[in-house]
C-alpha cells in the first residue's frame, strides 16, 4: 500500500534549472586565468587571444598581434585552449 502524498505537496517531478551556470563558470575561469583561446568563428576564421569579458550578447577578446575585437556570440561557432592545440 502506497503512501498517500501530504496536502499541498506537487507529485510530478520538477522540471530541471533553465540556467545552469556553466557558460559563467566556464569564462570566469578563463578571465581569471589569463587563458589564451581560439575562438573559431561561423565563417572558419580563427581569433587568437584571452577573453577580457564578456556579457549574455558578447565576448570581448584581447589579441596581442592585433586590435582588441568584440564578438557577438552569434558569430562563434567554437572555442577551445590554445594550448589544447599545440599539446
Amino acid at each position: 500500500m502506497r503512501n498517500p502524498p501530504k496536502q499541498g505537496a506537487d507529485p510530478r517531478k520538477k522540471p530541471p534549472p533553465i540556467e545552469t551556470f556553466a557558460e559563467v563558470f566556464y569564462y570566469r575561469k578563463q578571465i581569471d586565468a589569463r587563458t589564451e583561446m581560439v575562438v573559431v568563428l561561423q565563417d572558419g576564421e580563427e581569433i587568437r587571444g584571452t577573453i577580457e569579458w564578456y556579457d549574455i550578447e558578447a565576448l570581448k577578446i584581447n589579441r596581442t598581434d592585433k586590435a582588441n575585437i568584440l564578438l557577438p556570440k552569434h558569430s562563434i561557432k567554437y572555442m577551445f585552449k590554445a594550448d589544447d592545440r599545440q599539446g
